[in-house]
Order: structure tokens, then C-alpha cells, then sequence
């Protein structure tokens, strides 16, 4: 069984991706936390509906549509970091570097408290009955929490099956096996495949197969350089392909990558000749190194020129992203998940840098600035990019009047620095702003800045007759945006009062879901002195505690001395865990689990090598009392010590650090500065991107700190017109498949049952029903492909059509069973007599009849492969007779003639690859010619067909007297019996 739901992002506007996929045996598995520009904690609620009945998470793209709430449910939902969560590495750092920036930029990312919410307190204030919602926020994450919650992502490479641990709340898997595939559009973007017992899907949304500067293309035909013209294995013939039809509708410039380059850099010379600037607006960890590369190979260039002027010297360059700094950091030690040219690009670079290094020690000094430029540049060491992670920088550079190209974040224009840049760039008709993501649809009641200049564009284009793959420049000279500002300030008066108690109300619904265990999640005290009690404990004794924990709810609102928690009286006998320096109780005529002490129960996480290392429990004092460890939080006490008598002290002073005589900088201790390296700068090589990221955003943070309120606090929503007189252009820098794309590979994979999310509802429909017809248009097959047009909230059947039967086997029959085993599963070919179970009459006491013994001990169930085969029968009721009938041995005047019919077959998998390798072992000459066609001493060629069948042509070599060894026809014998030999033959029938 094989059930689809979106949650979120089908057939609507808004680009963000939720998706709920449900196995059979109560197996769900959430794709996507996927937020928009809006923030609205209205569209998260499915998933905190469904978080207690998850077993596992994906995350695809690190980009705001796929993970930007991510950080959201693992601060507020209960449960929710309790789940195990499987990502690519470079999703796991971008993003991580993606909602610091996120958080770091907008109040709105914490989210609005729904004003229902709050008129569900136990008293109600004037503040939340004027009719106006109070506006305020939920605390939100810091850059030391959300470090930690990408922490507890499990890393993944591509084309590595994995069989993924439950959480839990979760029942077992089943031998589940998930694996990443390439999906292209960014850097470590995956397509996955998850595999459960004959359901096999292949989730693949925002994916392109084109390849780019920096990432290769999607994975279906292979790894990217082998020229392949199958789909992988792997990914073909699927039972469910769900893919994204996001930007179907739409014809882009000819697919071409040359083309879109050269538009892009023809307005920007254009721009810049004029004395303009250029605003850029993308993400700020994923298609941002699309454009960064493309900008920085451009300014090299039109700098080297001897001859000639070029505009672009004049003109600055600058990247605006509050982690743009650990962004490029963590991009220069992934070099291997990038294209090939990349990898090239880094080992010319550092070829050079050692050669010019040798020349150097030898003696040979002077022309440093010539020896400079000679060495090539590694990737992403940005030498013209500027880097702007403070809003005073960015202020600065757009106070000048010189030309500049700005890339900044975020596409949106809701928050980021872009749109500070549109703010101060609109107002002179020279700018120019180029958009490179398309927006949705015009019908949309939620229009930012972004999605209102899209529709500008987009109008004024079409009115003049050009259609959307153009990229004619527009003047927006004339018209008005209106835009909305949000200003975040503290909590007053009966506002910190109702925020309060929203806080403790949440903290007893938690209380009471999680039987109290928010103080660690690995602890679980109440939970486990409920159940070990509960065999001890009377009746009464469970009616008292039930009515006491009803209470407990109640009586936390009212008592305002603990909001955040529950009183002693209610702690009870846990008051000796949970309450610091209480070391005494009364237990005198107490009853149940009130008698003996407290046992907290820590569950151990641990995988196929063992129990799993927690970094924590390995940290040095003077690392314990900075409160983190490399993104990884400490206990809440671990940095909160006061300096008491025999603790050790916090040194905040930098004039109570030791510090280095010769240099005046500080040495080793808590908050140290780091060391330059030897090129006299902070590490770039990027060795030291996951130390340097939560460094860097704390210095943008300390530049930025009269800006934020400390505390709880609310947002004073505003609005503001801005007048729109630069320029308006657009270029597809999106990276995602087009229709031709789909219409070309989808007939190649030949899924079961087809899904389109992510895209609009006309784009959707039109691409579903183009499908259709290509997939079941003069199609020899008698199967009709199922295309479905999922919706918001619909839950889509797309299990294989089979049909399954449970039978069991009789004990003679299993002794029979000639098992092979075919790497690592064990498979048999069977033929028996399918008998009632009636035959086998079952005792009303113990007896001794021979069929009674077989019936009571044939439990077993048939299958066509396993681990291990069926010996252990399991034991049958004897209240109720069961009626699952019974394979049996053949009799003997049957066995004669099934033996006849039934054929042996061979079984397994072959590999080209394989072959070759077995080939050239075996001292024959093997190499692959043509596409997909491997060849043996230059007269044997062995193909595999689309279904998996291996062809060996040896011409008339295939007629010859197998006796001869000698000559090619020899090699063909030869050939055809090593691939026998790598394949199980199965035997027809067992009788």
C-alpha cells in the first residue's frame, strides 16, 4: 500500500513543498518543510498534526521552499527533533546557513501568535478583546539552536542505500531502504528513491537535467560524463514517479545556458556604460553560486584584457547575505558535489599555488604582484565579490554614487538586504533590476514586493507583444508598490501578562503529551514510572493519578508563580530529579510509584555500528562554560554557572585572558579569536567552515544588536509606497526542468502511476493531460499509466496493482525447499498442492495424529525471497481454527508431470560494469564501444535491453562446436559461460 498527500504547494502559488508519503503497516514519511515569504503558522499545521505518527524525514533542497521551516517545528512542536531526519551534506550546511540568515533579517520569521491562540488563556485582557491582534511573536530560534537542529540530520551521499532508523513513536520499517540521487538545481539537491517491500517511488521535484556552471545535471541517465541513453535502473519502472510541474507552463530561452548567460551580462555592460547599478535578487545559500561564479568568471576576464575599455572595471561587485561569509566557506570544502570542470578548476588552482610556493622557498623573491596573478584562482576565492554581511556595509556601499552590480538575498524582496538595495535603487530611472525566478500566479491575495514586480514585468511585456522567454527591459516609471515594514519592540503592560500565559499553557499541553519530559529528550520518567507501576498499582491508585494529571493542566494556569512549569506539590516524588537541592520526601503512607525513588530511563540512539557518540559528553570545561561546541548545544545549565565558590570562572574580560606577548593577540581559551592562516586571511581555505559560520553570524548579530529586542516582544506591522522608476528585466536563473524535459525522460523511467506537484493549477492540469496521451497513446502494453493532478489536502491511492495471497506451508513440504541464495536473499522455486484447512483436522486435545502435528506446526507463510528460509512456525490459536489454506507436497502420480512443464530460469542481476571487470579478470580484453555496448576481444558484444536482458552477439560463432576452443569462436563459449556462472539457476519445481 502506497499512499500520496500534499500538504502544501500543490496546484497553488506558493512555492513551498510539503508532502506526506504513508507505507503500508503504518509507515509515514514526511518529504519537505517548506515555508514561503509570508511566514503564516497557518500553513504548518498538517505537519503538526501528523508529527507524532512520523517515522522519518527527507529534506531535498536547501533553499526557503524546502526546509525554511525546519528550525520553526523543532523549536515549537513537541516530538518533532525526536525524528530521524536524512539529507545530502550540502543541504544539511546551506541550509543551516540559509535560516540563520532567515531569522537573522525579519522579525516575521518567528511567527505571529494566532489571535485565537491567545483568547484561549485562562484570563482574557483588553488587549486581546479591541478587536486588534496584539501581534506578538514566538521566541525564535538562535544561531546556537539551529545549529543544533542540523546537527541532528543524518548525512547521506548519492547512489548509497540506506535503510533509515524510526522514530520512536514509529512502528518498524520493514527493511525500508532509501537512496539520494543527483536532482541538479542545487548543490547537494536530491532525487529520492525509497523502497519498501514491492512499492517502489521515486520522489523528484525541482530537479534539472542541464548542467550548469557549477552543478551537474539531474541523475537519470547516470552519472554525469558517461553518455548514457537509459534511465538508471534504479529509478526505471517505479510504482509511483512523483515529479514537480512548477514552471511547465512556461517556454524558457531555448533551454541554452550560453544564451541566458549572455542576456544577463549584455544588461549589466548596458547598465553600467550608462552609470546605473544593478540589483540581482537570489537565495542566499543555493542559487546564489550560480550567479556568483558566473559574475566573478566575468570580472576576471574583462580584467586581464590588456586592450580595450570594458565597463565592468568600473563598476564594483557585491554580495549582500548576512552568512555569505560561512556560506562560501562551507562551498569551497564541497568541491566534489559540484560539476567536474570545478574539481579541474581546484586542482589546476592548486597545482599553481604550489609551484609558485617552491619558487619562493628557492630563493627566488621580487615580482610578488606578478607572481600573484599568475596563480590560478581556486573556486568561490572570490577576488573581485566584495562581501557584505552588516547592514552598515550595505548602507555604505548604497550610499555611493559609482556603479555597482549587487547580488543579494532573497528572491522574494520580503526580507534580506534586497530589499533595502530596491528601496534606495528605485527611485533612478538608470538602475536596472533583473528577477531570475518567475512568480506565481496574478490571483494571488498575498503579494510581495518580488511577485508584484513579476506581474509588473510580466503585464508590460506581454501588452507589447513579447512573450515570457524575452528578456526586453521594462521601465516601471509611473507606477506604485506598496510595501509592508515590520518593526519589532518589546512586550508591555498586560501584553507580557497574556504572553505568559500562552506560554504556560503550551507548556502543560506539552507536559501532557510527552508525559512531561520537555527538560531532555531522552528522558522519559513519568512515561516509564507510569508503565512500570502500573502492575503494581491498584485500580484506585490509577483513578487518583488520572485525576491528578486532569488537574494538572488547570492548575498550571492559575498559579502564576510557576507559568513555565508545575509546582512542588505537583512534581510529587519527581521533585527529587527536578528540583535542584531537594534531597528528602515524604513517603509515609504513600501509595504506587509515590513509594520508592524516581528512575529516569534514557533511551540510548544507536545504529548498525553501535550506540551513537554524543559530542557533548566529550567537551573540555573551559569549552563546557561557552555553552557550544561547534553548533552543538550544551545543557541549559552547562553555560549558565554563576561564579560560586569551587566553580570555575567565566573570563568575559579580555583583560583577564592570557594573551600572547609577541603578538597581542589571544591564545587558547574559551572565545579566543582564530589565527590567520599563512596568507593572512580568517582560513580561506574553508577547512574551517563549520567552526567559522556561528563566529560570523554572531559578529553581524553584534553589529545589528540596537536593532533587536531582547525578551519576548511583538511586531508593529506598517506600510510604506515606493515609487518605481528603474528598470524591470528578467532572466530564468531558476535552474529547474522544462516541458520538454518531462515530455522526453518520463516515457524512459515507464512509472506505474505518475504525481505532478509543485506548480499551478493550469500548468498542472495541462501537463497531466499531455501525459496522458503520451503515456497511453499506442502503448503495446495492456496497462494504462494513472496520471494524477495532486491537490492540497487529497490523499492520492498509488499503490501497485497486485494481488497477494497469505497461504501456509506444511512442514514436509518446507523440508524440501532447496534454497539459493542470490545476493543475500534466499530464493525457491516451488510447486505444491494448494489444500483447505479443513484437511488437516485440528485436535480438541492432545493427540497424536500426524496431520494434526502438521497443521499445528505450518505457520509459515509463502514468499518468493527472504533472508532466511521459513523454519520457525509460529503458534495458532486454539480458541479459533484458522482457515488459511495449506500448500502441500505433490503426490506422486502428479509430480512426474509438473516436473515436465516447469523450466528452470536463471536469476539475478548483471551489470555491465561487472561484466567488464569479470571479463578482464579472466584475461580477455574488454571495453565499451557505441552507447552501452561492451565488447570482448574485439568479436563478442554483450547489450542489456531496456527490460534487463542481457544479449550476446557472436555472429556465427554462435553455431560453431562449443568443443572448440580455439579462436573467437572459443571467446563466445567462453563468455556465455562465465555470465551463466554469475547467475542463480533455479530449479523448476520441488516435489
Amino acid at each position: 500500500m502506497f499512499n500520496f498527500t500534499s500538504l502544501l504547494g500543490a496546484q497553488s502559488a506558493s512555492p513551498a513543498s510539503q508532502s506526506l508519503l504513508e507505507f503500508d503497516g503504518g509507515i509515514k514519511v514526511l518529504i519537505d518543510a517548506g515555508w514561503d515569504e509570508t511566514f503564516d503558522p497557518a500553513k504548518l499545521k498538517e505537519i503538526e498534526k501528523h508529527v507524532p505518527t512520523l517515522s522519518f524525514v527527507l529534506l531535498t533542497h536547501a533553499t526557503t521552499a524546502h526546509l525554511g521551516a525546519f528550525a520553526h517545528c523543532c523549536k515549537h512542536f513537541p516530538l518533532f527533533t525526536r525524528i530521524p531526519v536524512y539529507a545530502t551534506t550540502p543541504v544539511i550546511n546551506l541550509g543551516r546557513t540559509l535560516l540563520q540568515d532567515l531569522y537573522a533579517s525579519t522579525p516575521l520569521a518567528s511567527t505571529v501568535i494566532p489571535q485565537d491562540a491567545l483568547n484561549e488563556s485562562a484570563y482574557s485582557f483588553p488587549s486581546s478583546k479591541d478587536g486588534g491582534s496584539p501581534h506578538i511573536l514566538l521566541q525564535a530560534p538562535t544561531v546556537d539552536e539551529i545549529a543544533s537542529y542540523f546537527g541532528l540530520i543524518t548525512q547521506l551521499k548519492y547512489s548509497q542505500p540506506h535503510q533509515p532508523l524510526p522514530s520512536p513513536f514509529s512502528p518498524p520499517l520493514g527493511g525500508l531502504t532509501i537512496t539520494a540521487y543527483s536532482a541538479g538545481h542545487t548543490l547537494g539537491g536530491t532525487i529520492w528513491h525509497i523502497q519498501h517491500n514491492m512499492e517502489s517511488v521515486v520522489y523528484a521535484v525541482d530537479w534539472n537535467q542541464a548542467r550548469e556552471h557549477v552543478l551537474s545535471g539531474a541523475a537519470w541517465l547516470g552519472v554525469p560524463g558517461t553518455g548514457g541513453s537509459e534511465v538508471l535502473e534504479q529509478l526505471r519502472r517505479p510504482t509511483a514517479l512523483i515529479c514537480s510541474s512548477k514552471g511547465a507552463g512556461m517556454v524558457t530561452i531555448g533551454g541554452q545556458r550560453h544564451k541566458r548567460d549572455d542576456a544577463l551580462l549584455s544588461m549589466i555592460r548596458e547598465t553600467v556604460a550608462n552609470g546605473g547599478s544593478v540589483l540581482v535578487p537570489s537565495d542566499s545559500s543555493a542559487r546564489i553560486l550560480e550567479l556568483a561564479y558566473l559574475l566573478e568568471e566575468t570580472w576576471q576576464k574583462e580584467s586581464s584584457r590588456v586592450a580595450g575599455d570594458s565597463p565592468l572595471k568600473s563598476a564594483k561587485l557585491c554580495l549582500a547575505s548576512r552568512t555569505g561569509g560561512a556560506t562560501m566557506r562551507y562551498v569551497r570544502s564541497m568541491l566534489e558535489w559540484m560539476e567536474e570542470g570545478i574539481v579541474k578548476e581546484f586542482e589546476t588552482a592548486t597545482g599553481s599555488a604550489e609551484t609558485q610556493n617552491l619558487r619562493h622557498s628557492r630563493g627566488q623573491r621580487g615580482h610578488d604582484k606578478l607572481d600573484e596573478d599568475k596563480i590560478a584562482k581556486a573556486p568561490f576565492d572570490f577576488r573581485h565579490i566584495t562581501l557584505l554581511e552588516r547592514r552598515s556595509q550595505v548602507n555604505r556601499m548604497l550610499g555611493s554614487n559609482e556603479p555597482r552590480v549587487i547580488l543579494a538575498s532573497d528572491t522574494s524582496l520580503e526580507w534580506g538586504f534586497s530589499r533595502d538595495a530596491v528601496k534606495a535603487l528605485a527611485s533612478d530611472p538608470r538602475n536596472l533590476v533583473i528577477l531570475t525566478q518567475r512568480a506565481g500566479e496574478k490571483d494571488c491575495k498575498e503579494k510581495g514586493l518580488g511577485r508584484y514586480l513579476w506581474e509588473l514585468w510580466n503585464e508590460r511585456n506581454t501588452s507589447s507583444g513579447q512573450d515570457t522567454s524575452s528578456t526586453a527591459i521594462i521601465s516601471g516609471a509611473g507606477s506604485e508598490a506598496t510595501i509592508q515594514s515590520a518593526q519589532q519592540i518589546a512586550l508591555e503592560g498586560n501584553e507580557l501578562q497574556l504572553y505568559q500565559q500562552y506560554l504556560a499553557r503550551q507548556r502543560a499541553l506539552q507536559n501532557t503529551i510527552q508525559g512531561d519530559t520537555a527538560a531532555a529528550l531522552e528522558t522519559s520518567a513519568d512515561v516509564v514510572d507510569d508503565r512500570s507501576s502500573s502492575t503494581s498499582t491498584t485500580s484506585e491508585d490509577s483513578d487518583i493519578e488520572h485525576q491528578g494529571k486532569a488537574l494538572n493542566t488547570a492548575t498550571t494556569l492559575q498559579h502564576a508563580r510557576h507559568k513555565l512549569g508545575l509546582s512542588d506539590a505537583e512534581l510529587g516524588i519527581n521533585i527529587l530529579i527536578r528540583r535542584p537541592n531537594v534531597f528528602d520526601y515524604q513517603v509515609q503512607y504513600k501509595k504506587g510509584r509515590e513509594k520508592s525513588f524516581p528512575y529516569v530511563a534514557k533511551r540510548r540512539r544507536a545504529d548498525d555500528m553501535g550506540e551513537l557518540i554524543r559530542p557533548e559528553e566529550f567537551v573540555r570545561a573551559d569549552e563546557r562554560d561557552e555553552g557550544e561546541l561547534d553548533g552543538v548545544n550544551m545543557p541549559d545549565n552547562a553555560g549558565n554557572k554563576e561564579n560560586a565558590v569551587g566553580m570555575k570562572r567565566k573570563w568575559d574580560d579580555l583583560a583577564l585572558r592570557p594573551t600572547d606577548g609577541n603578538r597581542g593577540r589571544v591564545t587558547n581559551g574559551p572565545g579566543k579569536r582564530r589565527r590567520p592562516d599563512a596568507r593572512g586571511g580568517p582560513n580561506a581555505s574553508g577547512s574551517g567552515a563549520m567552526d567559522e559560520d556561528i563566529e560570523s553570524s554572531s559578529e553581524s548579530e553584534a553589529e545589528d544588536e540596537g536593532q533587536k529586542t531582547e525578551g519576548p516582544s511583538k511586531v508593529v506591522l506598517g506600510t510604506e509606497t515606493l515609487q518605481l522608476n528603474c528598470r524591470i528585466s528578467f532572466v530564468d536563473y531558476s535552474g529547474l526542468h522544462d516541458r520538454r524535459a518531462i515530455q522526453m525522460l518520463v516515457p524512459l523511467i515507464k512509472p506505474r502511476k505518475l504525481i505532478f506537484v509543485a506548480g499551478e493549477a493550469a500548468e498542472t492540469n495541462e501537463l497531466a493531460d499531455e501525459c496522458r496521451k503520451l503515456l497511453n497513446t499506442g502503448s503495446e502494453d495492456a496497462t494504462i499509466v494513472d496520471v494524477f493532478a495532486a491537490v492540497v489536502g487529497t490523499m492520492i491511492d498509488a499503490s501497485v496493482d497486485t494481488n497477494a495471497w497469505t497461504v501456509k506451508l506444511s512442514r514436509d513440504f518446507v523440508r524440501k525447499l532447496q534454497w539459493q541464495n542470490v545476493r543475500g536473499l534466499g530464493v525457491v522455486a516451488i510447486t505444491g498442492l494448494l489444500r483447505p484447512a479443513t484437511d488437516f483436522e485440528l485436535p480438541i486435545r492432545q493427540g497424536t495424529s500426524k496431520k494434526a502435528k502438521l497443521a499445528d506446526s505450518s505457520s509459515s507463510t509463502l514468499a518468493a525471497s527472504s533472508s532466511d528460509p521459513p523454519d520457525q512456525p509460529a503458534p495458532q490459536s486454539q480458541d479459533k481454527q484458522d482457515t488459511t489454506p495449506i500448500l502441500d507436497v505433490l503426490p506422486a502420480n502428479l509430480a512426474s508431470a509438473t516436473r515436465s512443464i516447469a523450466q528452470p530460469f536463471h536469476v539475478g542481476d548483471l551489470r555491465l560494469a561487472d561484466l567488464r571487470k569479470m571479463m578482464q579478470n579472466s584475461g580477455m580484453t574488454a571495453e565499451f564501444r557505441g552507447e552501452g555496448v561492451l565488447v570482448i576481444n574485439g568479436s563478442v558484444a554483450i547489450r542489456k535491453s531496456a527490460t534487463g536482458r542481457i544479449e550476446i552477439d557472436g555472429g556465427a560463432y554462435g553455431f560453431a562446436d562449443p568443443r572448440e576452443r580455439d579462436g573467437n569462436a572459443g571467446t563466445f563459449f567462453k563468455v556465455r559461460k562465465l555470465i551463466y556462472g554469475m547467475l542463480a539457476v533455479v530449479g523448476g519445481g520441488n516435489s
